[in-house]
């Protein structure tokens, strides 16, 4: 039996990852999202979701991602189980532990990440209960009360001091010693002049506790080991994240040291034909609203993609005669000066060779490959490969007929 090809195939199935099975489906691509758990990712943890644009106060983060879920299923989107384990970016292949295989047309990767741990006791119990990893999400629920930040790089300077505008009080633990931070200057000339911020030096956290909310914690003094117990009323930590992509390092995906994905504003990889969204990617606000644009944006792009590389195999490389592509933009002068005259040129040879004109704005990516760089450019094409090509100053009638001569001697 044939496997069938998917137009669309996503890896992760939180927000980013629903949005585009929504986009993917609605605009009638087979889409298919291999989700390793329960659809949701982070956000289908949390307790409360109420930063979501339309969702007032009382939606859940099961509730949101629930709706997601059902919304992408409603436009024919397929969501398995499973956990990628190999993907051949090439042929677009996607491999699961157990051993299933999925082949599409293009991949949109949403594997998410996840908060680096303390795994102290207490956190793990506590998480959505009074320990949170992200103060733009969680911060309105303590107003008028006391709570820590673990950390001292960018994210947990920068989030305490928006805890103030909500906390009574906010008290930054911080591992080096007094006055050594790790964030940015700026930031912590901003954190030190905040008089809702206090400071416990040469310290880390030891233990959270509580009964059925966070009540208090144990601070560790990593110089003397002394361990002293406070009240608190809410722990927000901040010592990294980590992007779930140990399965693509091998992979020739482009990835940062961090081994965050590297993708541009259309979500593109540094592959064709496959995408990446939400957390895993290298952005500036990891939320479920910017993971699920990021989905949108996505599956829009790999819509675009499939009907440009469809339609250029079909006009161009599986045709049979010689093809003369004519690389041109309206946005260029020059280009729309020479146009007619290429036309005109190439088209007393109609019965010899097929003429293809494209815009290269939309459709960088094909003139990316073929090195085109110039405009006006004409790339002559037979059976699939480029047998010539004559750039912008280079073209005139008799160079077009010269080349025309010569592909059609040996075709």
């Amino acid at each position: 039996m044939t496997q069938k090809i998917y137009d669309l195939i996503i890896v992760g199935g939180g927000p980013g990852g629903l949005a585009a099975a929504i986009y993917g489906a609605r605009s009638r691509l087979s889409t298919l999202l291999i989700e390793k758990g329960a659809p949701g990712g982070q956000a289908a943890t949390t307790e409360d979701m109420e930063n979501y644009p339309g969702f007032a106060r009382g939606t859940t983060g099961p509730d949101l991602m629930q709706a997601f879920t059902d919304h992408a299923k409603s436009f024919g989107a397929e969501i398995v189980r499973g956990e990628a384990a190999n993907i051949d970016m090439e042929n677009k292949v996607v491999q699961t532990k157990a051993g299933e295989t999925y082949t599409g047309k293009t991949i949109i990767l949403a594997p998410g990440a996840v908060p680096r741990k303390l795994n102290i006791p207490g956190e793990a119990a506590f998480t959505g209960k009074g320990v949170s990893y992200c103060a733009t999400c969680d911060a309105d629920f303590y107003e008028d009360l006391d709570v820590i930040v673990l950390g001292n790089g960018d994210a947990a300077v920068e989030e305490a001091g928006y805890l103030t505008k909500f906390a009574n009080s906010v008290t930054i633990v911080v591992i080096h010693d007094e006055g050594i931070l790790d964030a940015a200057p700026m930031l912590q000339e901003r954190a030190f002049n905040n008089p809702k911020i206090k400071w416990i030096w040469n310290s880390t956290l030891a233990e959270i506790k509580g009964d059925a909310l966070v009540n208090g914690v144990v601070v560790k003094n990593i110089k003397t080991n002394e361990l002293t117990e406070m009240p608190i009323d809410g722990v927000f930590i901040y010592v990294g994240t980590v992007p779930q992509t140990d399965f693509l390092k091998e992979s020739g995906l482009e990835l940062d040291e961090r081994g965050y994905i590297i993708a541009n504003e259309q979500m593109e990889t540094n592959i064709d034909g496959v995408y990446a969204v939400g957390d895993a990617r290298v952005k500036y606000l990891r939320q479920v609203v910017t993971a699920a644009a990021d989905g949108a944006i996505a599956a829009f792009a790999a819509e675009k993609y499939i009907v440009e590389e469809e339609g250029f195999k079909n006009s161009v490389l599986d045709e049979k005669l010689p093809v003369a592509v004519t690389f041109w933009s309206p946005m260029v002068e020059k280009a729309v000066e020479m146009s007619p005259m290429i036309e005109t040129t190439l088209g007393r040879f109609s019965d010899q060779l097929k003429l293809v004109k494209m815009d290269t704005y939309r459709n960088q990516r094909v003139a990316r490959r073929y090195d085109v760089t110039k405009n006006p450019t004409i790339v002559f094409f037979h059976k699939g490969e480029v047998v010539a090509t004559i750039e912008e100053d280079d073209i005139t009638e008799e160079s077009i007929a010269e080349t025309v001569a010569k592909i059609t001697a040996k075709a």
